[in-house]
């Protein structure tokens, strides 16, 4: 087993069931995965992500290292308690992770990267960092629970620091507070309303308590999964990797080309591929009748393999199962264009849709 979360024994606690995930001990569920779903669109469940890794920039370069190192601009968060989301690319314009990174003062930066990549993250950023007047420091000290729903922020408020309360609540989306050594941000993974809080790990199991007193509903992986799916929030490892692309997984978003002078790592590589022709289209799909969508299955157009899903699942909300899919530029990837998605060898029909089917509790599409 990987390592324990500082809420190990509280989720034993509560009869969760344990799995291994990213180098943690993370819980899968605890009793009900469908029940967990529907709290976070309906209420609150609060996450614990203890696993995610945040990671202090600072010093008089860290402003320009950021820009070099992130195909987003960090120049765009133009006072302290922004956020901003970006690919972090390899030379070839591949994907080597996907995060979140905070602007928390000047000279002081906070990107939070994925569980299963901290360890490469780091050695990959120290690598860049050369050269630049910055110092990176891994926050294993932090500990980290998403608190998602449409009642999450009111159920959390009691239980901040009173300094953060008034500012956490009066947080615009993809802003944070900080403050007694918290970070609340207005961050989240699930498509609904929420905070992201970074607190002392041995505060934590004081903020977990209170929270499920609160009423707010512990929520595992497996419904962390179909929430982000449903939203149609990206997968590292599954919609993007190192040998793909931000253009091919639906992401061109989060490049910023302005301004054409700013060098950021894979910008060569990408410049080549947004020219290309070839680049695919990143759709969502609907399948229209009886069935489950995985990722690895094989999108048909007329009959001819066009492109491959790349997360898949059943959507509780919707009740139908859905998924997100890189499609040839060849292919007809126009909404509503009529596809078959291949099953256990056979051709089952599926409709292109938005790649995003739920947020704030609504579906986005007709199913």
């Amino acid at each position: 087993m990987g390592s324990r979360t500082p809420l190990y024994d509280a989720h034993i606690g509560l009869n969760a069931k344990i799995v291994p995930f990213g180098g943690w001990d993370m819980p899968l569920h605890y009793g009900s995965q469908l029940a967990e779903h529907h709290a976070v669109r309906r209420g609150a469940g609060v996450f614990d992500v203890s696993h995610m890794q945040p990671v202090d920039v600072t010093g008089p370069a860290a402003k320009p290292f950021l820009q070099y190192l992130l195909a987003n601009d960090v120049n765009k968060l133009r006072e302290p308690g922004r956020a901003l989301y970006s690919c972090m690319l390899n030379a070839r314009g591949g994907v080597v992770d996907d995060l979140i990174c905070y602007y928390l003062a000047p000279q002081r930066y906070r990107p939070v990267v994925n569980a299963a990549t901290a360890d490469k993250d780091l050695d990959w950023m120290r690598d860049r960092a050369k050269g630049f007047d910055v110092d990176i420091t891994r926050r294993d000290d932090l500990a980290m629970l998403a608190v998602q729903g449409p009642s999450a922020r009111n159920l959390a408020e009691p239980l901040l620091p009173a300094s953060l309360r008034d500012r956490a609540m009066a947080l615009k989306p993809f802003h944070a507070a900080e403050g007694d050594g918290w970070l609340v941000g207005r961050t989240g993974y699930t498509g609904e309303d929420g905070f992201e809080i970074m607190l002392p790990a041995a505060d934590v199991g004081t903020l977990w308590q209170g929270l499920l007193q609160a009423g707010v509903v512990p929520c595992g992986l497996g419904a962390r999964d179909t929430l982000r799916l449903e939203a149609g929030m990206h997968l590292y490892g599954q919609d993007m990797d190192e040998e793909t692309d931000p253009l091919s997984a639906g992401l061109g978003w989060t490049v910023s080309w302005q301004p054409p002078e700013r060098n950021f790592v894979g910008r060569q590589a990408l410049q080549a591929r947004r020219e290309a022709a070839s680049l695919p289209h990143f759709v969502g799909l609907l399948l229209t009748t009886r069935g489950v969508l995985r990722a690895h299955q094989r999108v048909l157009h007329a009959g001819v393999p066009v492109g491959e899903i790349t997360s898949g699942g059943f959507s509780p909300t919707l009740e139908r199962s859905i998924a997100l899919a890189r499609i040839d530029a060849a292919a007809a990837a126009a909404e509503g264009t009529e596809v078959a998605v291949e099953i256990r060898g056979k051709a089952m029909p599926a409709r292109v849709v938005p790649p995003s089917f739920v947020r704030n509790g609504k579906p986005k599409i007709t199913v």
